[in-house]
């Protein structure tokens, strides 16, 4: 058995702690949230930026959106923590790209 390339991830709400994932879904749920993801505010709710994912994600990671929703939030806080996303200080969050 073969084991999968991993990818180390941050969280932007705990500074400092970093996880290794799965690369393969790491770089397939990034790549379809950078799709969906508005460039400028007011940005899209967590809720929004789910119901786009089911879209454009690969079945070929996500069969059927399995899981979907755990790495969309991995890669969400992953992308705030490096400053690739910004929130808009609202309820519910708003999330664009920085």
């Amino acid at each position: 058995m073969t084991q999968s390339q991993k990818v180390q991830v941050e969280n932007v709400n705990h500074p400092g702690n970093k996880q290794r994932l799965d690369q393969a879904k790491y770089d397939a749920m990034k790549e379809a949230y950078l799709q969906v993801l508005p460039a400028a505010t007011p940005g899209l709710t967590v809720a929004e930026i789910r119901e786009r994912l089911t879209d454009v994600l690969s079945q070929e990671h996500f069969p059927g959106g399995a899981k979907a929703g755990w790495w969309a939030k991995a890669v969400q806080l992953d992308l705030e923590a490096k400053g690739v996303v910004k929130r808009e200080k609202t309820s519910p969050i708003r999330l664009y790209l920085a």
